[in-house]
């Protein structure tokens, strides 16, 4: 209960973040792929909370504990600052077409970032399904039913998954978007997530 008061709480400071972090700059349009980025990442961002609290009841590893804690504060708050963005540009939380259709849109001029080639960004997916790396509810149940060691392999390889996704995301509003907080989060994003997943790579092999 305390965990969860806790992760709440930094949503709430990251909503009131995000709205005076956008002030002055031009409004993103309700079809943009930052519009689009903010509301898919924040539901993908509540399942790695959600996979997180959940590891956090079945096991007392301290490690995966503490991780699962860490994941589940910066994803409840990284959600508050897009929930926030959202509120602040006057635009829905539900968005005017299905998830992911602002991936499948070719980035301008061919975009990428930092050597990274979005050539193939959003090609293997189609608006309305899925998005990269979430978790299926057969296996959201799955974990549910799991305890000690076999819960946190299980995590380890569903989190491992769900970070995976979660960068893909974020290299794609990267070569989509010059908008500054966009940028910023989605940069963040991508480098605490590809160390998690480096750490949680390690953790795994160490329970195998």
């Amino acid at each position: 209960m305390a965990a969860s008061v806790a992760v709440i709480a930094v949503a709430g400071v990251a909503f009131a973040f995000g709205r005076l972090s956008t002030l002055g700059e031009e409004t993103p349009a309700n079809a943009s792929a930052e519009a689009g980025f903010a509301r898919d990442m924040q539901v993908h961002h509540q399942q790695g909370v959600e996979l997180a609290m959940i590891v956090r009841d079945a096991t007392d590893d301290p490690d995966v504990r503490l991780l699962a804690y860490d994941i589940a504060t910066a994803q409840a708050q990284q959600s508050g600052q897009m929930y926030g963005w959202l509120a602040e540009w006057g635009l829905p939380q539900a968005g005017p077409e299905p998830s992911m259709t602002w991936m499948t849109r070719p980035a301008p001029d061919g975009g990428g970032h930092d050597g990274h080639d979005s050539s193939d960004d959003g090609a293997a997916h189609v608006p309305g399904e899925p998005m990269p790396g979430l978790a299926t509810p057969e296996e959201v149940a799955e974990l549910r039913g799991l305890e000690g060691v076999e819960a946190e392999r299980r995590f380890l390889e569903l989190m491992i998954t769900h970070h995976q996704g979660a960068v893909e995301m974020a290299d794609a509003v990267l070569d989509r978007s010059t908008y500054p907080v966009v940028v910023s989060l989605a940069d963040a994003i991508v480098r605490s997530q590809q160390a998690e997943i480096e750490l949680m790579e390690t953790m795994l092999a160490e329970r195998s």
